[in-house]
């Protein structure tokens, strides 16, 4: 499974490639709009730095303006990605894009059959929201693991399932657990994962007897 941020934090971004483990970063308008920057030269920082792909979300609601959006966004880097939502002007959007090799990524998915549709119209990512399924006091990794049947019942879709609305590091395990190709996720989460009682305490106790030792 992959790891990508989201975020649009130049310098958190900066120190957590550092790990090598990023491959690629996704926004939205509500951390776009906590930037206090345009979305452009946000989106153009950031592929300035990511070689991998950089989602960049719309703002309209009908396709027209969907698709004039779009071709506006994709002209910033080659490796920007349009973020659709998953309605049904999103999909007329998303073949629209798909057919003029535009990649896509179809995100507030919240069921299985939105996920299969956004895999019909050719997205290249689905972004299921797992966090807020289970808010709603449903089972966020079951959510993942029926999108992931549903895909692996169909091998002509391609689409990538990106979890998304990911909170915790439990979020990331269920991720893994239920076969998502990818997981978005804040840098606060990222740094989380590294990090357990045992090995602060175990370290501790290493580099105690290490220095008493000499």
């Amino acid at each position: 499974m992959k790891f990508f941020l989201d975020t649009v934090d130049i310098d958190a971004i900066t120190a957590l490639l550092e790990t090598g483990l990023i491959e690629g970063v996704t926004t939205n308008p509500t951390l776009i709009a906590q930037s206090r920057r345009p979305q452009h030269e946000v989106v153009r920082d950031i592929c300035a730095l990511v070689s991998g792909p950089v989602s960049a979300e719309v703002i309209a609601t009908e396709c027209e303006e969907m698709l004039k959006e779009a071709h506006d966004l994709a002209h910033i880097a080659s490796n920007v990605v349009i973020k659709l939502p998953m309605t049904f002007e999103g999909l007329k959007a998303c073949h629209r894009l798909h057919q003029e090799g535009i990649p896509v990524n179809a995100t507030l998915c919240f069921s299985p059959l939105q996920a299969l549709l956004a895999g019909r119209a050719g997205a290249m990512y689905v972004s299921p929201f797992m966090g807020r399924i289970d808010d709603c006091g449903q089972d966020g990794q079951a959510f993942l693991e029926s999108i992931r049947d549903v895909y692996d019942n169909d091998p002509t879709i391609e689409t990538q399932i990106l979890a998304a609305s990911v909170r915790n590091p439990k979020h990331v395990l269920e991720a893994a657990y239920a076969g998502a190709d990818i997981v978005t996720l804040s840098p606060t989460v990222f740094r989380a994962l590294c990090t357990h009682p045992l090995t602060d305490k175990g370290l501790e106790q290493f580099l105690k007897d290490w220095h008493s030792a000499q």
